[in-house]
């Protein structure tokens, strides 16, 4: 069965459980097969399967780990030239007592939010916005953390009339000269340039069951043998999951999600994720602010050389 017919089955059988007066037999047969079913649904999964966890509309958002992972999170609003985009939520809080700089590309949790987000694909006033607290997070010598969850950045004529490019590429130049600890979190998708432009940082982790890539498998798929209809796949050739990227060396952690993925048990994972960054901050915190330029140099000019090379 397909990751979709499992789940439907899954479904049936909780709300066979809601039922009144299901006896404790009938009961006991359900959440045996539920616990059967749950372990074949997800122990196997494809590339594509994770892509469909990590796009699911339960699937927790920027704003949901902002609010548990932080305090006194102040929200700022656009970027002085053109106006503000919802899809980039930025502003500063304080992590575990430490004054920090957060940056999150921003998915809604209903069709009027992800109207307003335009569905976390960001415009170039969103990247201006980064650019704007990264520089301010840089001057303070606070730390930046970024989420990641875009399919890609907006490629609407009224965005590339406002230099998308350039501000992708703004992005990416002064990321990588920033003399403050940069850590980029993937929470579900990564779509192209749109997920790169906050994702040149000093460790990059994943959730288990995000994805990262080029563009799309849609997209993948209508480009190299134009035929979208084949973009389960190209999920499986492309190397898009965090285990992928974990082995080629571009993922440095790998942040474990319960079965059914971090909208199953969202608490378990922030605390995995708690750990992660109150480590790695207090390490990067150490460094030089050069020679943490230098390692972030280093570290992107190895990513995709073969280890025989190195």
């Amino acid at each position: 069965m397909s990751i979709q017919e499992l789940e439907e089955r899954l479904i049936q059988l909780q709300e066979k459980l809601a039922q009144p007066g299901i006896s404790s037999d009938e009961r006991y047969m359900a959440e045996k097969e539920i616990y059967k079913l749950q372990k074949e649904l997800y122990s196997n999964l494809t590339p594509w399967d994770r892509l469909t966890i990590a796009r699911a509309n339960d699937r927790p958002k920027a704003q949901d780990y902002i609010a548990h992972l932080f305090d006194d999170f102040i929200e700022f609003h656009g970027d002085r030239r053109f106006g503000d985009d919802a899809a980039i939520i930025g502003g500063i809080a304080y992590f575990e007592g430490k004054p920090v700089t957060v940056l999150a590309e921003s998915k809604g949790k209903s069709l009027e939010e992800n109207m307003k987000k335009n569905f976390g694909m960001v415009s170039p006033e969103g990247y201006r916005k980064v650019l704007r607290l990264a520089k301010q997070a840089e001057k303070f010598h606070r730390p930046i953390i970024t989420f990641v969850d875009t399919a890609g950045a907006y490629p609407g004529k009224g965005a590339e009339e406002r230099g998308q490019a350039q501000a992708i590429a703004e992005c990416l130049y002064t990321f990588s000269d920033l003399k403050v600890p940069v850590i980029c979190v993937v929470i579900s998708e990564g779509g192209s340039g749109g997920a790169l432009a906050l994702s040149v940082a000093d460790r990059i982790v994943m959730l288990e069951n995000a994805v990262y890539s080029i563009l799309s498998p849609e997209g993948f798929a209508s480009i190299l043998w134009k035929d979208e209809t084949r973009a389960q796949e190209a999920a499986s050739v492309m190397k898009m999951t965090s285990f992928d990227l974990h082995e080629k060396g571009i993922v440095d952690k790998i942040i474990k999600e319960p079965l059914g993925g971090a909208q199953k048990f969202l608490p378990g994972v922030i605390e995995s994720l708690r750990s992660y960054l109150k480590e790695e901050l207090e390490a990067l915190s150490k460094k030089k602010p050069d020679s943490l330029v230098e390692s972030r140099y280093q570290k992107f000019r190895k990513m995709g050389v073969p280890s025989w090379k190195m």
